[in-house]
């Protein structure tokens, strides 16, 4: 089984195009575990409307804010799946994206998680295959990626930005490496819980040091670098 993760903080909108992409799932071997950090909005009404509509395969969780990683981590420790992925609000699954994860998970049994291409809104991000030298310099592997539950070592709360990284960068020195699908198997609809919350163009971080979005990016990655001895 699947578990699927969504954390959920006043994205009530976004929340409900992300749980219809799952209902539509050519793949239906899953539970669903929504965790409400605390949001001001309509998320609450949204999750009983789709808990009515997926039954026992839903499970609602709510909390008070205590950010992206902590809520992640409440999810995943209900987690009853042997594969668990986590999908943030603003994320609309492909039809085939848990199938196909699944079945390349399955075929790649030296890996311990998979991830695919992805959309944000309308930017194309194509990726490669998977890349240990290159994951140490640079965050390229999204939260969306479906992993084997007994190798997810946890968020670390303490950091802040590019959490994602950090768990892959933490399952690297463990022994654990991923597989890549070469298809954009979902899309990220705006701003969330997402490492990149907002996107820069990639000329802007040698072009344009100045900017204060391009020096919090850089700070951010030296904290994580730090933590990893990179």
């Amino acid at each position: 089984m699947i578990s699927i993760i969504i954390p959920a903080y006043n994205q009530a909108d976004k929340l409900v195009k992300c749980l219809d992409s799952i209902k539509k799932q050519t793949f239906d071997n899953y539970e669903i575990i929504v965790v409400n950090d605390g949001s001001r909005d309509d998320t609450a009404a949204v999750a009983q409307k789709y808990k009515n509509i997926f039954g026992l395969k839903f499970t609602y969780i709510d909390q008070e804010n205590q950010g992206p990683c902590a809520t992640r981590n409440r999810g995943g420790a209900a987690a009853k799946g042997e594969l668990i992925i986590f999908c943030d609000a603003d994320v609309v699954m492909r039809p085939e994206m848990l199938s196909k994860m699944k079945e390349t998970l399955a075929l790649h049994s030296e890996a311990s998680y998979v991830y695919s291409s992805f959309y944000w809104d309308w930017k194309l991000f194509k990726l490669w295959p998977f890349d240990a030298e290159k994951l140490k310099q640079m965050p390229y592997i999204m939260t969306t990626s479906l992993m084997r539950r007994e190798h997810f070592p946890g968020f670390d709360i303490k950091i802040k930005k590019f959490n994602d990284w950090d768990v892959w960068l933490t399952m690297l020195e463990q022994g654990h490496v991923g597989v890549w699908i070469d298809e954009p198997l979902f899309r990220v609809t705006g701003s969330g819980f997402q490492t990149m919350s907002s996107w820069v163009p990639s000329f802007a971080y040698k072009l344009l040091p100045f900017l204060p979005s391009v020096k919090k990016y850089k700070k951010a990655m030296a904290i994580v670098k730090e933590k990893h001895g990179l």
